[in-house]
């Protein structure tokens, strides 16, 4: 009889142990999207619709930056104009905000929106795709054109994924 007691009380302590450790993944998976969606209203978005990336762009590429969104390289371009540079991880340790990007096709649109008043879209057209050394930083160059260069490291981390997409069209609000 009393080992039926002290069983009973010790599942009731794991069910509740249980639910607690539930609520605490529950509230941190929460307050990560509210975080994310207030970011997105208050940043520049980047999307790639093909690869269903939506991510908000903060200045600098410090760790913290690019621990929740895509960072964007300060002395680069600004949406719209010149060589506009964004990084983010490819991992399963930090944001997976990248993880896909090896997916990526010649051809498919990129999209900046602005955080103006209007949400500006500048829309960018996939031209390049290649792996690079990490010391190959001329990808962050301005080369007289508009465009948007996307850098990722590659699955093992020893290489850098770049992907150029080129200004197709002026701004739709």
């Amino acid at each position: 009889m009393m080992k039926r007691k002290v069983l009973r009380i010790f599942g009731i302590l794991l069910l509740i142990c249980g639910v607690l450790i539930l609520s605490l993944f529950a509230y941190r998976k929460i307050s990560r999207e509210i975080y994310l969606k207030r970011l997105l209203n208050d940043n520049i978005n980047f999307e790639i619709p093909s690869l269903q990336i939506k991510v908000p762009v903060l200045e600098g590429t410090d760790s913290k930056a690019l621990q929740v969104s895509a960072g964007h390289f300060e002395g680069t371009g600004l949406p719209g104009h010149g060589n506009y540079c964004i990084a983010g991880h490819n991992s399963t340790i930090y944001a997976e905000i990248f993880n896909a990007l090896d997916r990526i096709q010649i051809g498919d649109e990129m999209y900046l929106i602005d955080n103006d008043e209007k949400r500006t879209r500048y829309t960018y057209i996939v031209a390049e795709y290649h792996v690079v050394a990490p010391q190959s930083v001329e990808v962050l160059d301005d080369y007289g054109d508009d465009r948007l260069t996307v850098i990722s490291c590659t699955d093992d981390g020893k290489q850098r994924q770049v992907v150029v997409g080129i200004l197709e069209s002026f701004p739709k609000p």
